[in-house]
């Protein structure tokens, strides 16, 4: 209602409120409370317009937000932030280094050096030894100081640090992978989850079915206690029925209330985020056959591709392993210079190549070389397994959709039959042709098919989910 009609309305009630007739007051207060209650229900259903305008989530809308907020998957994505960053840290192991070694001391003893005679030199008189006499020179016990400077750029070391990018490379691949096989997992456990509350929801709108049936058997069977065709036990358990199916709906309630607080979780929201779930379409239609699927998962499928990795990154560990064997050379620039020393030089600088290489190691190289290679039979071995289990997760996950397919149709089935024997069996009880425990079985099969038929669809919509998430399909 918008608020020009309602500052109209309020005029018109202060209007009749000052009624220049001689009304009574009960007379002029009719019109106010009529005006009243038709306000109240106009907002009333206005809000509920917006309710059912803004609070349905559909499965995929409930799979984007969840993969979006969800909290365990921004951990696994932080992870491969992680990786990422130690793959560039580890890249400027590639460039030169620089290092800075400065020793700033106190002298605890004078440093004496002693130049002997003809240290720079003898010469033919009238000159002589230089110098003529030893002498010493002192550095007394007064601060000091050692500075050092280098410079290094690696060049057969590079192999060896190629190696190991190659190996943090392989890390982030894996690290991608196990966010995209979280990614699936999430994925799974909100449809998972979405299924349950529909599957609980379907519970519901059967036991309220029921509880409006067992209303009306209530009535009528009363109506018959006070002409006397019907016991007043018979009577009672029909309530007895009805109070036990409104125990049911408290419980389903109570289920339905869990398992939102569960999907509003997965999605990274508040706890008490309210919204409705929207109606699924009908039963899918058959998917592709056995070998399309197992081909398409032995493509998509994330664990396969982790293993897959696996293989790459001990094969990566045995040739790291054998570069051992090769030597570190690198090109380096040194400079040094001590202060507070005498006699000493006080600027040093040299370039040139730095050769590392140990010849001799016991076998130490040989043999991990030779568990590297064993690291790889078994890597292989795991490729083959995780491979046939997948092979094996599709097959038993397409057949189980296959069986959930057909059990829905079967559950419909016995649904209608049954719906229909209880319509049927509650209008011979009106009309007095057939007995109230006929009428309370039937009713008792109706739950029981009711109750199938929504396990049947949730269970056909959670094995689809499985068999999407064995095939590696978001």
């Amino acid at each position: 209602m918008d608020v020009p009609r309602l500052v109209r309305m309020q005029t018109n009630v202060r209007e009749f409120g000052s009624c220049p007739h001689a009304c009574a007051p009960r007379n002029c207060l009719l019109p106010f409370l009529a005006a009243l209650l038709l306000l109240l229900l106009f907002a009333s259903a206005a809000w509920a317009q917006q309710q059912d305008q803004t609070d349905v989530l559909s499965v995929d809308d409930a799979v984007k937000i969840a993969l979006t907020n969800n909290r365990t998957l921004k951990i696994v994505s932080l992870n491969l932030g992680v990786q990422n960053q130690k793959l560039a840290a580890d890249k400027t192991k590639r460039l030169p280094s620089f290092d800075s070694y400065i020793f700033a001391s106190q002298l605890l003893t004078p440093v004496s050096y002693t130049v002997p005679a003809g240290q720079f030199g003898i010469f033919p008189p009238p000159i002589g030894p230089i110098p003529a006499s030893s002498n010493s020179i002192t550095t007394g016990a007064h601060p000091t100081a050692l500075v050092t400077l280098s410079a290094s750029q690696p060049l057969l070391t590079l192999y060896k640090i190629n190696l190991h990018l190659r190996g943090q490379e392989l890390s982030v691949d894996q690290a991608a992978q196990q966010l995209r096989e979280q990614r699936l997992t999430v994925i799974d456990q909100v449809r998972q989850a979405y299924y349950k509350m529909l599957q609980i929801e379907n519970q519901i709108d059967s036991i309220n079915a029921s509880i409006k049936q067992y209303d009306e058997l209530d009535r009528i069977t009363l109506q018959y206690v006070s002409q006397q065709v019907a016991l007043e036990s018979e009577n009672l358990e029909v309530k007895s029925r009805l109070a036990d199916e409104q125990l049911k709906l408290l419980k389903a309630q109570d289920k339905l209330e869990t398992a939102k607080e569960s999907l509003n979780d997965l999605m990274g929201r508040e706890l008490e985020t309210p919204f409705r779930t929207a109606a699924l379409s009908s039963v899918s239609a058959q998917e592709e056959s056995l070998d399309a699927a197992r081909a398409t998962a032995l493509q998509n499928n994330p664990q396969v591709a982790e293993a897959a990795i696996d293989v790459k990154k001990a094969t990566n560990a045995r040739d790291l392993a054998k570069s051992q064997y090769i030597p570190d050379l690198n090109f380096s620039i040194h400079y040094s210079s001590p202060f507070g020393f005498d006699f000493v030089p006080l600027n040093v600088a040299s370039a040139g190549l730095e050769f590392r290489w140990e010849p001799w190691d016991w076998g130490r190289r040989k043999d991990e070389v030779n568990e590297k290679t064993i690291n790889i039979e078994q890597s292989k071995l795991k490729l083959d397994s995780t491979k046939s289990q997948l092979l094996i997760n599709v097959g038993d996950s397409f057949r189980s959709l296959q069986e959930a397919r057909t059990a829905v149709v079967v559950a419909e089935a016995k649904q209608k039959a049954s719906r229909e024997k209880l319509r049927e069996v509650t209008l011979q009880y009106r009309e007095k042709t057939t007995l109230l425990r006929d009428v309370l079985q039937q009713q008792a099969a109706v739950d029981s098919a009711d109750s199938d038929y929504a396990n049947a669809v949730a269970e056909f919509w959670s094995a689809r989910a499985s068999f999407q998430k064995a095939v590696g399909e978001e």
